[in-house]
């Protein structure tokens, strides 16, 4: 059994996975690492194995995550989280939201090869998707944008009583200050910081998973149109 073979097995022990579920873990490695274009500026197995698998399974020590029924994930890029939660969540359905064509064409190219029948790609920008307003339980995001936007981008697309998980580093006292003002406007709870074990993803920097709640209606002037969350983020300095 190879190093990164090993590694995997012992993510699906620490899950609870089933050990049938690892094949297709270790394949998507593999279509990272050999894709032309840039998916991400990690891409050696052994690495990756850490860096993006281990961190994606993270979520699913959440119990958002391991009992949302449809999901969305957020410039799923590589497939970090949404194929992998795709691949440990086979009773979710998993709504990949990728703008990036080149990406989203990855995407769907993994999801038929490694028959994930639960998948489906979305080719747009999230604030464009109307379809999506208020379909989902659960909305991801990793490395995706500050939590302000996060929040904007995800608020619009979750039912009443869903959660947003973004993955994020170190704890940023200015971001979740700004994140819990975004969070007031758009009817979800402050960003709670969930940390992840250092074990789990050696040799980064610390990681957490912020949780938001939906408790409330979003506005339906929210999303703003495309760009106005990075360009005006809510929280900063009023504005919104």
């Amino acid at each position: 059994m190879s190093e990164v073979s090993a590694r995997i097995a012992d993510l699906c022990a620490r899950f609870e996975l089933p050990p049938a579920m690892a094949p297709a873990f270790e394949q998507l490695l593999d279509r990272v690492a050999r894709e032309p274009i840039a998916l991400t500026s990690v891409r050696e197995p052994r690495r990756a194995v850490d860096v993006h698998l281990a961190d994606s399974l993270a979520g699913l020590a959440l119990s958002v995550v391991r009992d949302a029924a449809d999901l969305a994930d957020l410039g799923s890029g590589g497939g970090f989280p949404g194929i992998v939660l795709a691949i440990a969540r086979p009773d979710a359905r998993v709504v990949l939201v990728e703008s990036v064509g080149k990406k989203a064409a990855f995407l769907r190219r993994v999801a038929d090869d490694l028959g994930l029948v639960n998948v489906v790609v979305v080719d747009d920008r999230v604030e464009d998707w109307a379809a999506g307003r208020e379909s989902v339980d659960l909305v991801t995001a990793r490395a995706l944008a500050a939590l302000p936007v996060v929040l904007e981008y995800a608020a619009p697309l979750l039912r009443p009583g869903g959660a947003v998980v973004a993955w994020k580093g170190r704890r940023d006292i200015a971001e979740e200050a700004a994140g819990t003002l975004a969070a007031q406007q758009l009817g979800l709870t402050p960003p709670d910081a969930v940390p992840v074990p250092a074990d789990l993803v050696p040799g980064t920097t610390a990681r957490h998973l912020y949780v938001s709640l939906k408790v409330g209606s979003t506005p339906p002037r929210y999303p703003r149109r495309a760009g106005m969350a990075r360009k005006r983020p809510l929280g900063a300095s009023g504005r919104g």
